[in-house]
């Protein structure tokens, strides 16, 4: 048996009381942080909380060799992540291999970034449309090269009226995204491109979503680029153009200009 739990979103205590369940009658545990990370947690907290040895898996373990699922042929086997389990594409192709092994599985969910932004911003959850990740830069020929996907992303999503979802590339060697980093990249492409996708544009930053003290700031992108988030995980929200409500909701909940209300009223 492999079961996938979610484990929230920010520290070892978010974790269902089904997952913890799970885990205790558990035959051994692996869990992996590329994917995501819970920052207000390390192992030591969760095998203090969990009672339980924990096994981390890096990216090889879980993409190219998973050798570790033949375990769960004889044992009782938990794989944890960070957020909701079966978010990540990872983790879906992780199930299907098991599943080709004659391996049950099950899934316990867990709290989710994709869900958290809604309600720490008021934003509607079914204006959203398709996510995208804003990847670190590289280098290839000398040249830096910074992805246009992501511009491309926010504004197909824009002329349809939806919100998009910008996540921030967690990297072993070049580290966590930042707010300010991504919104950079992004007028920067801006100014290449010039298309109006970014100039003036209303964001929303959300920083450590469900610690005891996120930091929830909307405000237009230019200034946001310069605003103190504080330590990650940090994610991105490039809203549609605003319902009265969620307009609302930005000034109240996030600090807007109270002018993003007035615009949205008219």
């Amino acid at each position: 048996m492999l079961t996938f739990i979610g484990l929230g979103l920010f520290d070892e205590k978010d974790i269902s009381l089904k997952g913890l369940g799970a885990i205790l009658n558990s035959d051994k545990i692996y869990v992996e942080f590329y994917t995501s990370q819970l920052m207000g947690a390390d192992i030591g907290k969760m095998e203090r909380l969990y009672c339980k040895k924990m096994h981390v898996l890096s990216r090889e373990d879980v993409e190219q060799h998973p050798d570790w699922l033949n375990d769960a042929k004889e044992l009782s086997i938990v794989f944890l992540t960070g957020g909701d389990t079966m978010v990540s594409t990872t983790h879906v192709d992780l199930r299907l291999r098991a599943i080709d092994m004659g391996i049950q599985t099950t899934l316990i969910h867990g709290s989710s970034i994709a869900s958290a932004v809604c309600g720490l911003s008021g934003l509607q959850n079914y204006r959203f449309g398709k996510a995208v990740t804003i990847p670190h830069p590289y280098t290839s020929r000398g040249k830096t090269i910074v992805s246009e996907t992501p511009y491309d992303t926010i504004k197909m999503n824009s002329e349809n009226g939806l919100h998009t979802l910008v996540f921030l590339d967690i990297d072993i060697e070049k580290g966590f995204m930042t707010i300010n980093r991504a919104l950079r990249l992004l007028l920067e492409v801006e100014e290449k491109r010039t298309e109006g996708v970014m100039k003036n544009r209303t964001v929303v930053g959300i920083a450590r979503a469900g610690s005891d003290a996120p930091v929830v700031k909307a405000g237009y992108a230019q200034d946001l680029a310069d605003f103190d988030f504080g330590a990650p995980l940090h994610i991105l929200i490039v809203p549609a153009p605003l319902h009265v409500v969620e307009a609302e909701a930005l000034v109240k909940l996030a600090g807007a200009p109270q002018e993003i209300l007035e615009a949205a009223q008219i």
